[in-house]
């Protein structure tokens, strides 16, 4: 019984630890996703999958201006990082 409960806490913390972040302002106050998009290209990102999150952030897939590769979400009206992985 024991390992039962220890592992369904194992599989929660693992659940909680690999979800996406939540954004939560209206879709009003978005930052246009082909600006947003041509924004992050001017910083040197070389986007690879851009999508909106289940959590409704921006995410993009690629490499970063030294050619690293990134999975990063964006706040989609500030444009800040909210999560790199």
């Amino acid at each position: 019984m024991k390992s039962l409960v220890f592992s369904a806490l194992l599989v929660a913390v693992a659940g909680s630890a690999l979800a996406s972040p939540t954004c939560d302002a209206p879709k009003a106050q978005w930052q246009p996703e082909a600006a947003f998009r041509k924004h992050l290209e001017t910083q040197g990102y070389q986007i690879r999958t851009f999508k909106v999150t289940k959590g409704q952030c921006y995410e993009i897939y690629g490499t970063d201006k030294n050619g690293k590769k990134v999975e990063i979400y964006f706040d989609p009206v500030s444009g800040e990082p909210v999560k790199q992985k």
